[in-house]
C-alpha cells in the first residue's frame, strides 16, 4: 500500500461523504506532496477539534515514512 492509498483509507473512514475524497500527489525531487480534498462540510471533521485529527494523520504519514527514500507531507485542501 502506497502512501496516497493509506491517506484515501484514513480520510474515507472520518467523513460523512467518503465518494467525494480525493488524494493528489505532487512528486518532487526529494519531497511528495499529498493534497488531501473532501466535501466542504466534511472539512471540519478531517481536520477535527483544533486540528487533533489532522496531526494524527500526519503523524502516521511521517511514521509510514521512516523507509522510504523520499518525504511526505500531507496538506488538507479547501
Amino acid at each position: 500500500m502506497g502512501m496516497k492509498e493509506l491517506v484515501e483509507i484514513m480520510a474515507k473512514a472520518m467523513v460523512e461523504n467518503p465518494d467525494e475524497v480525493r488524494v493528489s500527489e505532487i512528486d518532487g525531487a526529494r519531497t511528495v506532496v499529498l493534497e488531501l480534498r473532501v466535501a466542504p462540510n466534511d472539512l471540519g471533521r478531517v481536520i477535527g477539534r483544533e486540528g487533533v485529527r489532522a496531526k494524527a494523520m500526519r503523524t502516521i504519514v511521517g511514521a509510514a515514512n521512516k523507509d522510504r527514500d523520499k518525504r511526505y507531507i500531507l496538506e488538507i485542501v479547501e
